[in-house]
């Protein structure tokens, strides 16, 4: 015999070995040996994830499932998630599934017929026709306030456009409620710098709740052109000369050196004095502003305007607030 033979017979016997089943096992136990490996019957349910695992969609009650067995047609449901979060199935029952994903419930049920010996390798297969508890609650400065239904997670910045984006009052921060941490607020900051915003572009879970802040104000009043609330776009830096030139600017007839802040502090209003005349000719640096700060500008026509008194010029600034929406 030739060596080619006797390598090509070597060769078969290889393989022969490799794969052989012995002849007295039941075709059943061949084909179901990687199956039974699969789901062993005192392995733990996998009802609790690790943290670090990709976030997934779970049951809550009021979801709609249609749960089936392949090949089973008595076996095919439409049921809804109970209060208690469970769903009653045929030959086993109740089954709880609330927190559960879709591959956990399905385990879950497998496992359960498996072991009241009522299947033996049944093929569970668990779909979600209704969200009852998914959405995401969208609230504060945006154009369209709701709860949008959310299937998977998704990020901040798709769920702000599906309100149809921020008002022009929104402010920089947004705070999130996760469903599952209630108690734990999360607070991000939108930034102008495109860099910045992409980091704050967190992800966004079913169930979740998105606040939008509103933008400061600060309140322009007195001898200008259009006494207003002016607001500080995203956080932006606010400057008295620039609040008096979103105001229209001061008229002809202003006081430029007897205009003041008022400002909120913890013991009360603060008078801060302003010279305006030498902040416009830069021999005076701009003061900046904070949120609730109140500019006023005398007039220097009406006599002793530049001492009008504290309580004016805030309710001033409230009128202004009241009939002048910005």
């Amino acid at each position: 015999m030739s060596l080619k033979v006797l390598f090509i017979l070597s060769l078969a016997i290889s393989f022969g070995e490799h794969f052989a089943v012995s002849q007295d096992a039941p075709v059943s136990q061949v084909k179901t040996v990687a199956t039974e490996t699969a789901v062993a019957p005192n392995s733990p349910l996998p009802n609790v994830r690790n943290p670090s695992d990709t976030p997934e969609t779970v049951f809550g009650s009021g979801d709609l499932l249609k749960v089936s067995v392949f090949g089973v047609k008595t076996f095919d449901e439409e049921v809804r998630v109970s209060g208690r979060g469970d769903i009653s199935l045929p030959l086993i029952g109740d089954v709880h599934v609330a927190g559960l994903n879709t591959d956990e419930a399905q385990s879950l049920i497998r496992k359960t017929l498996i072991d009241g010996n009522f299947m033996v390798h049944p093929e569970v297969s668990v779909f979600e026709k209704e969200y009852a508890t998914q959405g995401v609650a969208v609230l504060g400065e945006v154009q369209k306030p709701g709860v949008y239904p959310l299937l998977g997670p998704h990020h901040l910045f798709d769920v702000l456009s599906f309100a149809g984006g921020m008002t022009p009052k929104a402010g920089p921060e947004v705070t999130i409620t996760h469903h599952d941490r209630p108690d734990q607020l999360h607070t991000v900051t939108l930034a102008g710098d495109v860099a910045k915003s992409n980091a704050a572009n967190v992800e966004i879970l079913p169930g979740d709740t998105v606040a939008v802040s509103k933008a400061g104000i600060v309140y322009v009043v007195g001898d200008v052109k259009s006494p207003a609330g002016v607001v500080m776009v995203n956080g932006s830096e606010m400057t008295v000369v620039k609040a008096i030139a979103m105001a229209g600017g001061a008229n002809p007839t202003a006081a430029l050196n007897g205009g003041k802040i008022i400002r909120r502090t913890p013991q009360g209003p603060q008078e801060i004095p302003i010279q305006l005349k030498q902040i416009l000719a830069a021999k005076a640096a701009d003061p900046k502003l904070e949120a609730e700060d109140i500019v006023f500008v005398p007039s220097s026509t009406a006599k002793g305007a530049a001492k009008r008194g504290l309580e004016a010029i805030v309710q001033t600034a409230v009128g202004v607030a009241i009939y002048h929406p910005f």
